[in-house]
């Protein structure tokens, strides 16, 4: 079976600086799953590139296996805190491990918290105003976040 860190160290040879690992994986069969970003955006063609790399590296005649190398999708929840830098002053959902769900701007991710910016309708003195909240999440408190899509 091709090891998980065989695969993690092909894709890291063929990383520009703007691009990181999102995940990797090794299933049954040596079904191998490699999703990568970029700071940048990716392109499919980058994609292909890093398909092409890692196939040539392993011999089929050793070890015969599937490979998917793609990038994250538009509705996927955030894996690495590169993802959630990548998204600094864009619009998230937040579903908290109580399951509720809030939508704000992401304005900080470190590796222990994450800060969003919400906005929410109130009524003061009978006039509609919105009121603006900065709210601090751990990770633990977390269950997933991901990118608000936006069609203009």
């Amino acid at each position: 079976m091709i090891s998980k860190g065989v695969i993690q160290g092909l894709v890291e040879e063929k990383l520009s600086d703007t691009m990181f690992i999102v995940d990797i994986s090794v299933g049954l069969g040596n079904a191998i799953s490699v999703i990568i970003d970029s700071d940048e955006g990716l392109s499919i063609d980058k994609c292909i590139e890093m398909s092409r790399h890692i196939e040539h590296q392993i011999d089929r005649e050793t070890e015969d296996f599937s490979l998917e190398v793609s990038s994250p999708g538009l509705t996927q929840p955030f894996k690495v805190l590169r993802q959630y830098l990548k998204n600094l002053g864009k619009e998230i959902e937040i579903v908290t491990a109580k399951g509720d769900k809030i939508t704000g701007i992401l304005k900080y991710a470190d590796e222990k918290i994450i800060i969003s910016e919400t906005a929410s309708n109130i009524k003061v003195d009978g006039k509609k105003t919105v009121e603006i909240k900065t709210v601090e999440f751990s990770y633990q408190d977390i269950k997933s976040v991901k990118p608000v899509i936006i069609f203009k």
